[in-house]
């Protein structure tokens, strides 16, 4: 069994990994997944004043709370730059460290670092449109995401904290990272934001990089699909860089 916590993406929270919970437990896994402050059903502790810290704090402290040590942190999209947070001030904690589709930061850098300036202002012009300034209204869901599922989570995903884009990673640890594992969704859309961190895990020591036929959010659209891979990733039954669930 491996204890799995996850640090789920923007817009996001908690109940998006429903779907994950049955076949994780069915492979022997224990899930976790919290949710940050001001989204899903922390949604009513939205405030202008929450950033990358308050939701690294979050994920820290449920790995102290529930006392979990050798764990598999998973991080998903902008749950990259919380996952990246928590393992490098709970470094003893963590066994490994995987991105799903994630934003992977450097030192010094935010999630709007990491995007195009294009991408970086008309998520701006969003928040001033429709935020009140400080928050960012929800991107859309991939569009081969069944009906089904758009109808259970559209409404479920609220507006993100626009400091939680802003703010930058400040690393302080001088550990060297877990051994890291990179998953690629292969379905994605015109902004390809994701392949420049697979191709960086593919070039770079320490990393495992693999790829899944789904698009960004395979936890709601293959979840059996996925949780085969994140068992043999635990498991380390398999280990190449080229390797690809479908």
């Amino acid at each position: 069994m491996a204890i799995f916590l996850v640090a789920h993406g923007a817009w996001s929270a908690g109940w998006a990994w429903r779907k994950m919970h049955a076949p994780m437990r069915a492979a022997g896994h224990d899930l976790h997944t919290p949710t940050y402050t001001g989204l899903g059903e922390r949604g009513h502790l939205a405030n202008a004043s929450i950033d990358l810290a308050v939701h690294i704090q979050d994920v820290l402290a449920v790995l102290e709370h529930e006392d979990l040590h050798d764990v598999v942190l998973l991080g998903h999209s902008y749950g990259g730059m919380v996952a990246t947070g928590v393992a490098d001030r709970a470094h003893a904690r963590i066994a490994q460290l995987i991105y799903l589709d994630a934003f992977v930061p450097r030192d010094g850098q935010s999630l709007f670092d990491l995007q195009p300036a294009a991408m970086r202002e008309a998520m701006r012009v969003r928040a001033r449109a429709s935020g009140d300034g400080w928050r960012i209204p929800p991107n859309p869901m991939p569009p081969d995401t069944p009906a089904a599922d758009r109808a259970w989570a559209e409404p479920r995903r609220l507006p993100q904290p626009i400091q939680t884009f802003e703010t930058p990673l400040r690393l302080t640890s001088h550990m060297p990272p877990p051994p890291r594992s990179y998953i690629y969704c292969r379905r994605c859309g015109p902004d390809d934001l994701f392949r420049q961190f697979a191709d960086r895990a593919r070039s770079e020591a320490g990393w495992r990089c693999f790829e899944i036929d789904a698009s960004h959010n395979p936890h709601i659209t293959a979840p059996e699909v996925l949780t085969a891979l994140l068992d043999a990733i635990a498991a380390g039954a398999i280990g190449d860089a080229s390797a690809a669930a479908t």
